[in-house]
C-alpha cells in the first residue's frame, strides 16, 4: 500500500482546524507573516472564532446531559476553506472497496487525505460503542499499509488502526460514509479579509443573534443565563432540578463515558484548555501583524486573563 515519506505533522489539536492544520504543514504551506505552518490559531480565528454555547438535554436511559460550545460551530470549517479559497478534491461513495481505493490514491498523489471517521469506533478514543451515540468527524490518514492504517489525530503522536476498525468507522453514518478530502493551497491574497472577518464572525457570535437557534444558548446571552440557572432553583433548567445532587451533578461537571462534563469542556476537550481563550488570544497576536492593528495585542491579553 502507501505511507507518505517523512509524515511529521501532529500539532493539530482539534479535529477540523487540527486536521487542516497538519495537512497543510505536510503540503509545505507557509504563513507570509510567519514564514512557518500556519498555526491552529490562525485557523481557529478565521473560521469564526471563541464563542459560548450553553445546552442542557435529557434522554431517556440517560443522564442529564450539559453541553457547552468553545468555538464557533457554524459550518467552520467551509468558512475557512471559503476565506482563504481553499479549493478541495471530495470522494464520497457507498463502496467500501471503492472508499479504501480513494484512500490510497490520495495517499500516492503525495498529499495526506482528511477522512471522516466515528469517533466513538475508533478504538484509541476508548469511548463505548453505544448504538445512540455517534460522531463523525475529519482525522487525517497518512498511510495506509497492509492491515494498518497511519493517522494524525488531536495526537502529538502516530496513532495506528486495524484496517478493519477504520472502515467501519467510515461506515457508521450515512451522510460521511467513506468520504475523503485533500486540499490545495490557501490564497494568502485573501488572508487579511479572512482575518477580518472572523474577527467580526467572533463579535457577533457573542452579542447579536446566532444564525440559528435560540440566543440565551449563545454568546453573552448564555453566559447570563448559565449564570441565573445557577441561582433560580425554580426553574426547570436550574441547576438545582436538572442536576440534582448525586449522578446528575457529577455528570454535568466530570461527564460520563462518552459524554462530557463541565470540566472536559473547558479544558480537554477541543484545541487548548481555558475553553481555548489562549489560543483565540494566539491568534489575535498574529491578527496583529497581518492588519497592523498592534491594538489587538491588548484584546489577546484580555483574553488570556
Amino acid at each position: 500500500m502507501s505511507v507518505l515519506p517523512n509524515y511529521h505533522a501532529f500539532s493539530g489539536r482539534h479535529c477540523e482546524t487540527g486536521s487542516i492544520a497538519n495537512v497543510l504543514a505536510y503540503q509545505g504551506v507557509k504563513a507570509p507573516h510567519t514564514g512557518q505552518p500556519i498555526s491552529e490559531a490562525l485557523l481557529l480565528g478565521i473560521s469564526g472564532g471563541v464563542t459560548v454555547g450553553y445546552f442542557l438535554f435529557q434522554y431517556e436511559g440517560y443522564e442529564p446531559t450539559l453541553a457547552l460550545l468553545t468555538r464557533n460551530t457554524f459550518s467552520p470549517m467551509e468558512t475557512i476553506f471559503d476565506r482563504l479559497a481553499i479549493a478541495r478534491d471530495v470522494l464520497h461513495t457507498d463502496n467500501a472497496q471503492k472508499g479504501e481505493s480513494n484512500v490510497v490514491d490520495m495517499l500516492e498523489s503525495g498529499s495526506p487525505p482528511m477522512v471522516w471517521a466515528d469517533m466513538f469506533s475508533l478504538p484509541y478514543n476508548n469511548l463505548r460503542v453505544d448504538e445512540h451515540a455517534w460522531g463523525m468527524m475529519p482525522i487525517v490518514v497518512y498511510g495506509l499499509e497492509g492491515d494498518t492504517v497511519h493517522i494524525a489525530d488531536r495526537s502529538a503522536a502516530p496513532l495506528h488502526v486495524d484496517k478493519a476498525a477504520f472502515m467501519a468507522a467510515r461506515a457508521r453514518v450515512k451522510q460521511d460514509k467513506f468520504r475523503v478530502m485533500s486540499l490545495h493551497t490557501p490564497d494568502f491574497g485573501r488572508l487579511a479579509a479572512a482575518v477580518q472577518k472572523g474577527i467580526w464572525q467572533c463579535i457577533n457570535l457573542y452579542t447579536e443573534n446566532p444564525p440559528k437557534g435560540a440566543k440565551d444558548n449563545f454568546g453573552l446571552a448564555a453566559l447570563q443565563k448559565w449564570a441565573s440557572m445557577l441561582t433560580n432553583t425554580r426553574n426547570k433548567q436550574s441547576w438545582a432540578r436538572f442536576f440534582p445532587r448525586g449522578a446528575g451533578l457529577y455528570s454535568a461537571l466530570i461527564g460520563h463515558h462518552g459524554q462530557p462534563g463541565a470540566f472536559q469542556w473547558i479544558c480537554t476537550w477541543n484545541a487548548a484548555e481555558g475553553a481555548e481563550r489562549g489560543l483565540y488570544a494566539d491568534f489575535l497576536d498574529e491578527a496583529a501583524i497581518i492588519l497592523d492593528k498592534p491594538a489587538l495585542n491588548d484584546a489577546a491579553q484580555t483574553f488570556r486573563r
